[in-house]
C-alpha cells in the first residue's frame, strides 16, 4: 500500500514538472483511432497502452495525451471480468523484478487469463514517443548532439532529454491490435512456443517498423558498412575480375573497391542532423516567405510498410536541402540521396554525408569494378529499408520543363529489389514549386548560350551574397505514389533476378513505365502559384507587356479554365486574389507597372523574360491541351470560316495528341482524349467562346473572344516545337 501511494504521488509530482516543461507533438491522424477506441470502451472492451521501454515520465506524457481526447485512462485500472491489473500500460521490457523471466509479467498474466476465458478479448494500443526528433524551433547547438536515437535511454539521459527537448517531444499512437488475434496467431503459427514469445516478438517488430520510419534503419558506423561490403560476395567476385583483368594484386584490386567505397558512402549522423535542422531553419527563414507543403499524409502512412524512394524533379541545388528538411520537420526518416561527385567538396561533402548523402560518378562506363562496388552499396541500403531519393531527370532542367528520365538508378533500385528484398517499394514523385531561383542569374547567362559552369554548392552560396533575398514561397507537394509491384506484374518479370544476369527485356520494360509514370505524377502534383500564372500571362502577349485590366481578364480566365478542366486532383491553385498576384509578382522584381496611353500597363522586367519563361514552362502541361484546341478553333476563325465540325476538331487533335503526351509527359492515354476535348469544349461554352449546334462549332468572332481564344492558342503555337 505505501509503495503504491509513493507511486502515485511521485507520478503527480512528474506530471507537475512535465505540465510546466514538455509539450508534446502528436504525430498523425488520430480521430479514426480516437472514435475506435471510444467505441471499444463503451463496449467495456479493456484498453491496453503498450510502450516498449519503462519510463515514468513517458507514461505520464501518454496518460496526459489519453486525458485530452478522453480516453481512456493509461493509469486507470484495465478491469476484465475475473481479473484486474492497476495500470492500463504494457511495458515489452521483461520484469526487472523475476530475472528468470523472458517477458513482462503483466503479458504472462493477460495471455494465460484470455486463454481460459475465451470469450474477452484486450486492445493493445502501441505508442512510440521519442524525444529531439522532430524540433520546430532548435536554438541550441548542443542539443543537436542529444536525441533520440535506437539505443534505450539510461535515467540521465531521459533527464537531460526532458531538460533540453521540453518543446521537442512527439508521440504517436498506432492502429490498435487485438490480444486475441496475436494468440490465435501465435497457436495456429508457433505452436511449439508459449504464446507470449510470439506476442513479444510481432509488438517489438511493429515498433521497429514504426521507428524505422522515423528515425530510420539502426546504422552502424560507416567504417563497419565499408568493412562488411568488402567482404560480401558480389564485391569479392567483382575484385577477382579486377585482379585478372587489370593483372594487380588482389590486394591491390581490393583496395580499388575500398576507395570506391570511400568516395561513395554516406556517414549518416543524427548529430549532423540536428545541425542541419538548426541551419536550414535559419536560412529559409532569410530566403523565403514560407514552405508549403502538401499531401504528406500518405508518405508517413506508406512508410511504415514500404520501401520508400522518393523521385523528385529537380529545379535547384536548394532540392537536395528542403526534401530532407520537410521529411525530417514532419518526423520521417530522412532519404539517403544520391549527390552528383561535383558536390563531394571538403566541408560540404562531409556535411551531406553526415545528412545521407552518398556520391555517384556522373558516368559508369567501362568500370565493372566502380559499378559492381555502388550497386552494391545501394543493395545494402534496401536490404536494410533505408529511405532513398534520387532526381528523376538527373540534372537539374534549366527550361522549366520536366526532362527525359535518367534510368540508371531507377534501373539498379529494380534490380537490387529483384535479388530479394523484404518489402515492397513505393516511388513517391514530388514537385518542387518555386516563386524564384536563386541560380536565376546563372541560368539567364547559360540559356543566353554562355558555357554551363560546373556545379559547386560554394559558388552557389556565394552567389547567395550577392542577390536580393527576396525568394517568394517554396511549394513542395507530394504526388501520387508509383507502386513497383503491380508493374511488375503486368509485364510478367521474374520474381528474382540475380545481379550476374543481364536485365530481362520485361524488367527493361518495367524500368521505362515505372520512370514514365513518375514523370507523369510529378506533373499531376504541380502547383499553378502567382508567378506561374503572370509570367505564362505576360509572355504570351506582344512585347510582354499588357493593360492591367487585360491581365485581370486574363488571370481569372486562366484560373477559371484549371479550376473546371482540373489537371489532377493533387494539383494546387494559388488561393491570391487577382490583384493580389499583380502585386506580388511585383514584390518579387520580376514585372513592373509603366504607362502606356494613359493607361496603366503592367510588363516584364529587363532581364527576366528567360525566367519567366522558366515558371511559365512549370506548368504549361496543364494547359496545353485546352491550347491545342483553342489553337485548332483560331485556325478557322477568318471572317469567311467562323465553325468546324466536331469530327475535324477531335480528328486533329487526335492527330497531334500523342507527340504532346510524349513532350510534356501528360497524363492522359490517346483512348482517354476524347472525354478531356469534351470537357475543355463544354468550358469554352459556358465561357461563350464557341457555340456547338449538333455536330458544327461556332466560334464567335467578338474581338473580345477571339484575343482570349488566341490567348489561349498561343500557348500551343509558341511552345509546340520544343
Amino acid at each position: 500500500m505505501a509503495n503504491n501511494a509513493y507511486q502515485k504521488f511521485y507520478r503527480q509530482f512528474t506530471k507537475k514538472v512535465l505540465d510546466k516543461i514538455v509539450s508534446p507533438q502528436v504525430l498523425g491522424d488520430t480521430q479514426a483511432l480516437e472514435n475506435t477506441l471510444k467505441e471499444q470502451d463503451a463496449k467495456q472492451l479493456p484498453i491496453c497502452y503498450v510502450i516498449q521501454d519503462n519510463s515514468t515520465s513517458n507514461k505520464v506524457l501518454i496518460d496526459n495525451e489519453t486525458e485530452k481526447r478522453s480516453l481512456h485512462s493509461a493509469f486507470s485500472a484495465l478491469r476484465l471480468k475475473e481479473h484486474q491489473e492497476d495500470d492500463s500500460f504494457l511495458v515489452l521490457e521483461a520484469s526487472t523484478h523475476n530475472a528468470s523471466a523472458y517477458y513482462p509479467d503483466k503479458l504472462i498474466r493477460l495471455v494465460e487469463y484470455l486463454l481460459k476465458h475465451k470469450e474477452e478479448d484486450i486492445l493493445f494500443v502501441p505508442v512510440t514517443i521519442l524525444w529531439g526528433r522532430a524540433p520546430e524551433n532548435e536554438d541550441s547547438w548542443y542539443k543537436a548532439l542529444m536525441a533520440d536515437a535506437w539505443t534505450k535511454p539510461t535515467g540521465i539521459k531521459q533527464a537531460l532529454n526532458i531538460t533540453l527537448y521540453g518543446r521537442e517531444n512527439y508521440i504517436e499512437f498506432h492502429q490498435a491490435i487485438s490480444l486475441r488475434t496475436l494468440i490465435n496467431s501465435a497457436l495456429e503459427v508457433a505452436p511449439n512456443f508459449a504464446p507470449a514469445h510470439y506476442v513479444v516478438k510481432q509488438l517489438n517488430q511493429s515498433f521497429n517498423q514504426y521507428k524505422e520510419a522515423i528515425l530510420g534503419p539502426d546504422l552502424s558506423d560507416r567504417r563497419n558498412v565499408i568493412n562488411k561490403l568488402l567482404t560480401s560476395d558480389v564485391i569479392k567476385e567483382a575484385v577477382l575480375t579486377e585482379s585478372i583483368h587489370k593483372k594487380i594484386s588482389l590486394q591491390d584490386a581490393e583496395a580499388l573497391a575500398k576507395k570506391y567505397l570511400d568516395e561513395i558512402v554516406s556517414d549518416f549522423s543524427y548529430s549532423t542532423l540536428r545541425f542541419a535542422e538548426i541551419a536550414l531553419t535559419k536560412l529559409w527563414t532569410q530566403l523565403y516567405d514560407g514552405i508549403q507543403v502538401h499531401n504528406f499524409e500518405v508518405v508517413r502512412e506508406l512508410a511504415k510498410d514500404y520501401e520508400i524512394v522518393y523521385t523528385p524533379c529537380h529545379r535547384s541545388h536548394i532540392d537536395y536541402l528542403l526534401l530532407s528538411y520537410v521529411i525530417y520537420k514532419r518526423g520521417l526518416m530522412v532519404p539517403h540521396i544520391a549527390a552528383g561527385i561535383n558536390l563531394n567538396m571538403p566541408v560540404v561533402g562531409q556535411l551531406m554525408r553526415g545528412a545521407g548523402a552518398y556520391f555517384i560518378r556522373r558516368s559508369f562506363s567501362g568500370n565493372a569494378l566502380y559499378t559492381a562496388v555502388f550497386k552494391e552499396y545501394v543493395h545494402s541500403l534496401l536490404s536494410r529499408n533505408t529511405p532513398l531519393e534520387y532526381f528523376i531527370e538527373g540534372g537539374r532542367s534549366r527550361t522549366g520543363l520536366l526532362l527525359p528520365a535518367k534510368k540508371g538508378m531507377l534501373a539498379m533500385t529494380i534490380q537490387s529489389h529483384l535479388r530479394g528484398n523484404s518489402k515492397p517499394i513505393a516511388f513517391i514523385p514530388t514537385y518542387f514549386g518555386y516563386e524564384k531561383l536563386i541560380e536565376g542569374s546563372s541560368y539567364i547567362k547559360e540559356l543566353g548560350g554562355q558555357k554551363k559552369q560546373s556545379e559547386s554548392l560554394f559558388g552557389l552560396l556565394k552567389s547567395m551574397q550577392k542577390i536580393e533575398k527576396v525568394f517568394g514561397m517554396v511549394h513542395v507537394n507530394f504526388g501520387e505514389p508509383v507502386f513497383l509491384k503491380p508493374i511488375l506484374d503486368k509485364n510478367q518479370v521474374p520474381q528474382h533476378v540475380g545481379l550476374e544476369e543481364d536485365l530481362p527485356s520485361s524488367v527493361k520494360i518495367a524500368v521505362n513505365e515505372v520512370a514514365d509514370k513518375i514523370l507523369e505524377n510529378i506533373n499531376k502534383a504541380a502547383v499553378i502559384n502567382p508567378v506561374n500564372l503572370i509570367a505564362t500571362i505576360l509572355l504570351n502577349a506582344p512585347t510582354h507587356a499588357l493593360a492591367e485590366r487585360d491581365v485581370l481578364l486574363r488571370l481569372e480566365q486562366f484560373r477559371n479554365l484549371l479550376k473546371y478542366h482540373v489537371y489532377d486532383e493533387r494539383m494546387q491553385i494559388t488561393a491570391l486574389s487577382n490583384h493580389e498576384i499583380i502585386q506580388y509578382a511585383i514584390k518579387l522584381k520580376q514585372v513592373e507597372f509603366i504607362e502606356h496611353d494613359n493607361e496603366r500597363w503592367l510588363k516584364v522586367c529587363n532581364q527576366q523574360e528567360a525566367l519567366l519563361k522558366y515558371f511559365s514552362n512549370n506548368i504549361l502541361h496543364t494547359l496545353i491541351l485546352p491550347a491545342l484546341i483553342a489553337h485548332i478553333l483560331t485556325a478557322q476563325s477568318e471572317p469567311h470560316i467562323e465553325k468546324i465540325s466536331k469530327d475535324e476538331l477531335f480528328n486533329a487533335a487526335l492527330q497531334q495528341y500523342p507527340e504532346l503526351q510524349k513532350m510534356y509527359f501528360l497524363k492522359w492515354q490517346a483512348d482517354e482524349i476524347s472525354v478531356e476535348i469534351k470537357h475543355i469544349l463544354d468550358y469554352f461554352v459556358t465561357e461563350k467562346l464557341i457555340q456547338i449546334d449538333d455536330q458544327t462549332i461556332f466560334i464567335h468572332q467578338a474581338d473580345d473572344t477571339l484575343r482570349l481564344l488566341k490567348a489561349f492558342a498561343h500557348l500551343y503555337t509558341v511552345n509546340s516545337t520544343h
